[in-house]
């Protein structure tokens, strides 16, 4: 058993596993280490958070707790803010160092990663933080960017340990409930399971039976629920590791270069797609940790003021609870609402809905939206917000057609009649235009909540009015040269009517997996 000494503390924030775990490696290497999680009661508390959400993490919680028990060390977990948590540990204790991956989390994590190193400054407790993802901390440029990313996730994975050195003392280990944290019930009963063995079987499932046809079936949710690897809840939350992913990728394609199976073309395709989505998902992180008020702020000040500061209330409360009266639109978020995930085509058409038919604030609906996703990853989700809402000043309006979109990605109707059940009675010809059918006024379904058509040229114009500003054209370039990618060779030049300059050949680019 351990005598008194000072500890190694390992902090898990969004990093739910031994394997792959730099920090957790090096604090052993370092001394006895003590693994904690903090489940902070405010931060669960913010806007973007959610039971759902915190389900997951409850139970990659339990998985990870039973791993580190086994190691020798179960996971201490306590309730509170993590200044007053350390400040107690080193007090009672002594904390030789502070391990942990680095965050780019939304503007609360932001903050208290401040206070944090504030304290641990004052009170002389080095703290390693080392990088989980291809983002990096203080760039100063994006040259390079694509390449240091593969250098990074080419790197040797970090073994699991193979024992922890048990401490003495009762240590906290009780995971708390959601109505402790103060959340509300938020039924999703869908929604994947946590965990890394979860993480593990994802993986394995999506590179070796599912993803044969993920390049062609990622845009539909008719197919994309099966064929999409589903492994972004598992990389927000950190079962796996990026680097894990990546790898596991390079390895399945080398094995489908040597194979004879007639197949393994159209599988190499679908990787090479699957491992371009994994640099940009990183790419968009890297957006938030170089410029933090774009989860608030429009990334071009030129918007500021183009849509009200204020939802119109009817308007917001038929779009979250799928009751616009468009079928297609309203099977997305009753299926969101019901898995906690859709596929990313669907997610821009309902930010696109959002912000260009609806013309609603884009933070407003951008945190619903966060809430409901339980993979919700701030760095990719405020950018893409911004996106959809056409407030970056640098990428090319995509206002969907709620109409067209249906009869595209939902041809047979099967997709819509499982989650809207009222257009049961409705004929195949009439399901994604249920208004022009004869009998539409006995349906116990909304007409449709706006004038697509009116509503969106209405948009258009509105947002090439502030393009045709003066300094818009310079504050954009400024944009570009700050975020704009270079692996997909796109000039320094801001467009307004082209495609977008950030946004590869594929328009139907998936970065949520």
């Amino acid at each position: 058993m351990l005598a008194a000494r000072p500890l190694q503390v390992v902090w898990f924030k969004r990093d739910f596993r031994v394997h792959d775990h730099r920090p957790l490696a090096q604090a052993i290497e370092a001394g006895y280490v003590l693994p904690i999680y903090i489940a902070e009661v405010e931060f669960w508390s913010q806007p973007d958070a959610s039971g759902r959400q915190w389900e997951f993490v409850a139970e990659s919680l339990q998985e990870l707790q039973a791993t580190l028990t086994a190691l020798g060390q179960p996971l201490c977990v306590v309730m509170g803010d993590a200044v007053s948590v350390f400040r107690r540990l080193h007090a009672r204790h002594g904390i030789a160092a502070l391990w942990s991956h680095e965050e780019s989390g939304n503007a609360w994590t932001y903050a208290r990663d401040r206070a944090v190193r504030a304290w641990v400054k004052d009170a002389g407790v080095p703290w390693h933080e080392l990088r989980p993802f291809g983002v990096i901390r203080r760039l100063r440029s994006r040259d390079g960017w694509a390449k240091a990313w593969d250098q990074q996730m080419a790197e040797p994975l970090t073994p699991a340990p193979v024992a922890l050195h048990p401490l003495t003392g009762a240590w906290p280990t009780r995971i708390p409930t959601a109505a402790e944290l103060g959340l509300s019930p938020d039924p999703c009963t869908r929604r994947q399971s946590g965990g890394r063995s979860a993480a593990v079987r994802t993986l394995r499932s999506f590179l070796n039976q599912r993803g044969r046809d993920y390049r062609f079936e990622m845009s539909s949710p008719v197919t994309a629920f099966r064929t999409s690897s589903r492994l972004s809840p598992h990389l927000s939350w950190g079962t796996v590791s990026m680097r894990e992913v990546a790898q596991a990728t390079w390895a399945r394609q080398a094995a489908l270069a040597a194979s004879d199976d007639p197949v393994s073309r159209q599988w190499r395709a679908s990787l090479t797609s699957f491992l371009a989505r994994q640099h940009w998902h990183c790419h968009f992180m890297q957006k938030l940790e170089d410029e933090p008020r774009i989860e608030r702020e429009n990334l071009h000040q030129a918007y500021d003021g183009l849509r009200p500061d204020v939802a119109d209330p009817s308007r917001l409360a038929a779009w979250t609870a799928g009751n616009t009266g468009f079928p297609f639109i309203d099977a997305c978020l009753r299926a969101l609402d019901e898995h906690g995930w859709i596929n990313f085509r669907m997610r821009a058409m309902l930010m696109s809905f959002a912000s260009y038919h609806l013309w609603l604030p884009w933070r407003t609906t951008g945190l619903h939206l966060a809430r409901q996703f339980v993979d919700y990853e701030p760095g990719i989700h405020w950018s893409q917000v911004q996106m959809q809402s056409g407030t970056t000043g640098i990428n090319a309006m995509r206002v969907y057609n709620p109409v067209k979109q249906g009869f595209d990605q939902d041809p047979n109707g099967s997709f819509v009649r499982s989650y809207v059940p009222e257009l049961a009675d409705v004929p195949d010809e009439y399901l994604h235009e249920p208004w022009l059918w004869p009998g539409a006024d006995h349906l116990a379904y909304p007409h449709p909540i706006v004038d697509h058509v009116a509503a969106a040229r209405a948009a258009r114009d509105a947002v090439h009015a502030v393009r045709q500003g003066a300094d818009h054209q310079r504050a954009a370039r400024q944009i570009v040269a700050k975020h704009g990618s270079r692996k997909a060779g796109i000039p320094l030049r801001s467009r307004t009517t082209k495609p977008a300059l950030d946004a590869p050949a594929n328009p139907q680019l998936q970065i949520e997996f």
